[in-house]
């Protein structure tokens, strides 16, 4: 009898918990809340403002930095790589763009989440978006901070201490690394012995409190602050910085692409695939960070003039912008300097021009501040509006949706925004993984494109974007077959030579299994191929990111569902509403 209760009980408590975690908010009720708010947003932002702030989101660290890693890996076949994944992130835009077109509100993937899956799905593509815009934010500060750096003694011979400019851990390894690097007398290029000595002179200068180094990085520190106020006082303000960021990093570039034509030795493209289709794949992570960003304009519904109409149209012209712009200055970099000579070099731009062009080399440097600046101000804009929406829904507490009676900004969530970055841009490792805000990325575009699906029909209204429907009964299953006629030779050893310990073949397999059994309820069901192919090539790209950043991946996810079961579905707005 006692055996019968217990499991009477747990499948109450079971349908309980179910119909708690999985509790939808609708479309309608979304609009009702929007237009009952007395103390909104600023609705200021057109078509062209929400272009350029997805043109400033995208066009910054990746361009300037990591597009030299993809090319070591890849050579000018990179420019492949580019088109691959301006698609895959095509197809996600365009399910952004249909989410956007129907929810008109703040809070990018996480509010759409909470349409088409639930509570608890929204709370972890919420906590996960902080990966891409607070993490990815440091890193992008910390990047800035060494194209400053550069700027501040190339061009106006101004030198800044060493231990001002450089994180503990990052200072302590580096002289650790340079000291039995220098003493073990092996060849060293002069880039690298330049490095070194810097790292000795930062560790051997850097001041003491007792017996411990004091490093800090204090121009990272000082953007995020000035950022952050800019953020805070009104998205006007943050809308005419970002533009004229925005027109002067892309002419430069332009400038770059134009005269660095001059310099490009078409010899250098050949072999065009020298590490072959997996040498270009290599660099998914690389490449897929300098494209990370677009959908932070999402986040700016609620100040957007005609979101239903404008929001899709800004996604939309900032990713094939910035394509074009991006394939051509991988083929000027290819073409200018041979793809072997890019290994370690984190400023490709300015690294092709350093000899040929010294003062080519100086405007790249400044279009590199410029370019990171306008990537940490649409970004730090976007992480205080999902927090905003977050504790609207009772998730988060009341402080966060705070809008600040003259400047219409979400105050309180801005200045927490600024002060997570700003001390983690100060002290945190320079050598943070771009890898980590990729993870979140994608992550949240294969909820966003898987949750197109869930949504109810929506009849075609003029001036308002819908997404096109094609039936992916039959074009899935072949993209399917000629996937696994491509991968052949890798699926045939991640089965015959599988090993837990190969972390990176079962995940391909896991991606695999997942690949069929979509394209099954494909067949089934119908599906819409533009979400189908935003939830497998997104799925893929996420397979291809070390395992180490999986792990970190699975931590982050798991204290953020701690965070919810402690707080946020006891004080969850649905919650609270099924009570009364």
């Amino acid at each position: 009898m006692t055996k019968k209760y217990l499991i009477s009980f747990y499948e109450i408590l079971f349908t309980h918990m179910k119909n708690n975690l999985f509790r939808k908010k609708s479309i309608e009720q979304l609009l009702n809340e929007e237009k009952g708010r007395s103390n909104g947003l600023r609705k200021i932002l057109s078509v062209r403002d929400l272009t350029f702030m997805g043109i400033a989101a995208v066009v910054g660290a990746g361009i300037f930095s990591t597009i030299g890693s993809a090319a070591y890996n890849g050579g000018p076949g990179i420019s492949f790589l580019f088109i691959i994944t301006a698609v895959t992130c095509g197809f996600s835009a365009l399910c952004y763009a249909e989410f956007a077109s129907r929810i008109p509100v703040s809070g990018s993937a996480y509010t759409y989440s909470y349409v088409a899956f639930g509570e608890i799905i929204a709370w972890i593509i919420g906590w996960a978006l902080i990966l891409e815009y607070a993490i990815g934010n440091i890193v992008v500060a910390i990047s800035w901070s060494g194209y400053f750096n550069n700027l501040l003694v190339h061009v106006f011979n101004i030198h800044l201490p060493s231990w001002m400019l450089i994180d503990p851990l990052t200072a302590k390894n580096a002289f650790i690394e340079s000291t039995s690097a220098l003493a073990s007398g092996a060849e060293l290029t002069a880039k690298q012995i330049k490095n070194y000595e810097f790292a000795i002179q930062a560790y051997n200068t850097a001041p003491m409190i007792g017996d411990v180094k004091i490093f800090f990085n204090l121009p990272a520190f000082i953007i995020v602050a000035l950022i952050t106020w800019l953020a805070y006082i009104g998205i006007k303000e943050s809308k005419k910085s970002a533009n004229f960021m925005v027109i002067f990093k892309v002419a430069v570039i332009i400038f770059v692409i134009v005269a660095g034509a001059f310099f490009v030795d078409v010899n250098n493209w050949t072999p065009f695939l020298p590490n072959g289709f997996e040498g270009v794949l290599k660099g998914v992570s690389s490449v897929f960070y300098a494209y990370i960003g677009f959908d932070a304009i999402s986040t700016m519904s609620e100040e957007c003039k005609n979101p239903q109409r404008d929001m899709p149209r800004g996604m939309i012209y900032s990713l094939l912008i910035c394509t074009g712009l991006y394939i051509l200055i991988a083929l000027t970099l290819t073409g200018i300097e041979h793809y072997s000579n890019f290994l370690n070099v984190n400023d490709p731009l300015a690294f092709v021009f350093e000899d040929r062009a010294p003062w080519i080399e100086k405007i790249v440097s400044i279009s590199a501040v410029v370019a990171t600046a306008s990537v940490l101000l649409v970004f730090q804009i976007g992480q205080p509006r999902i927090w905003m929406s977050m504790s609207r829904d009772g998730l988060l507490p009341k402080q966060f949706q705070k809008i600040h009676p003259k400047y219409q900004t979400p105050s309180f969530a801005t200045i927490v925004t600024g002060v997570i970055v700003g001390i983690g841009a100060l002290f945190i490792e320079s050598d943070l993984v771009t890898d980590l805000t990729s993870i979140g990325t994608l992550f949240a575009f294969i909820l966003v494109s898987g949750g197109v699906l869930f949504l109810p029909p929506k009849i075609k209204e003029p001036g308002k974007f819908k997404l096109p429907y094609i039936n992916g009964k039959f074009i899935v299953p072949i993209l399917l077959a000629g996937f696994i006629y491509l991968f052949r030779t890798r699926i045939e050893l991640a089965i015959t030579e599988f090993s837990f310990s190969n972390h990176q073949e079962i995940l391909f397999l896991v991606f695999l299994i997942l690949a069929i059994v979509i394209t099954v309820l494909t067949i089934i069901r119908n599906y819409s191929l533009i979400p189908i192919m935003g939830v497998l090539t997104c799925s893929y790209l996420m397979i291809e990111i070390p395992i180490v950043s999986w792990q970190w991946f699975l931590i982050w996810m798991a204290l953020g569902l701690l965070i919810y079961f402690l707080y946020g579905y006891r004080n969850s707005k649905l919650n609270l509403e099924n009570r009364i």
